[in-house]
């Protein structure tokens, strides 16, 4: 339970703490990511774990150019959207570490970008993806949704890659006790 003074300073307008948790969700996915792919080696980067597997790198592209094609300009017709190509997304052809990267890091900006600028009056408007009509509300659920899926495959597949030496992004498994009670006395009721 929050103290009492943080929940009396909160502002009573749903929408507004919507996109300040949504915000802050997404930012706590591209997190997890990023300290998964930093224990991923640069040889594994491009690997897959099976012939019908997506590598982390085509995991990386696949969520850069969703996001560029679908918040570049939110409330455009697909039509006007950038140009994307998802099969290609799906192919690790001639990509390169830097590449994959920097694709990463665009799409990752332009989304919480996006997701920054947008005010409570924008979460009723429609946004248009693959020629189908949500509001901004229901476009944003469906791609957290989406980015936390994949999100979890490369915590998977960098999991797998380091095997023993892998450093856990959450409370170690055995670590439980120990956790609670050191939230309990760092955030818990005063005596």
């Amino acid at each position: 339970m929050l103290p009492w003074t943080i929940l009396r300073n909160m502002s009573t307008d749903i929408g507004y703490h919507y996109l300040q948790d949504i915000g802050q969700r997404l930012r706590s996915l591209k997190a997890l990511a990023d300290r998964a792919i930093a224990q991923i080696r640069d040889d594994e980067l491009f690997s897959s774990i099976d012939d019908v597997s997506n590598s982390v790198a085509v995991l990386m592209k696949h969520m850069a150019g969703n996001m560029v094609h679908n918040w570049t300009y939110p409330f455009a017709p697909d039509e006007e959207k950038p140009v994307r190509d998802r099969e290609g997304e799906f192919e690790a052809g001639e990509d390169t570490k830097d590449g994959i990267f920097g694709l990463w890091e665009e799409g990752w900006g332009i989304l919480l970008d996006a997701v920054a600028g947008f005010t409570e009056a924008d979460l009723e408007r429609r946004v248009i993806v693959r020629w189908r009509e949500y509001t901004l509300i229901e476009s944003l659920n469906r791609q957290l949704v989406h980015y936390a899926e994949h999100v979890g495959q490369i915590i998977f597949l960098a999991k797998h890659f380091r095997g023993e030496e892998w450093e856990s992004l959450s409370i170690p498994k055995g670590q439980s006790e120990a956790y609670t009670e050191r939230m309990r006395r760092e955030r818990g009721p005063e005596d």
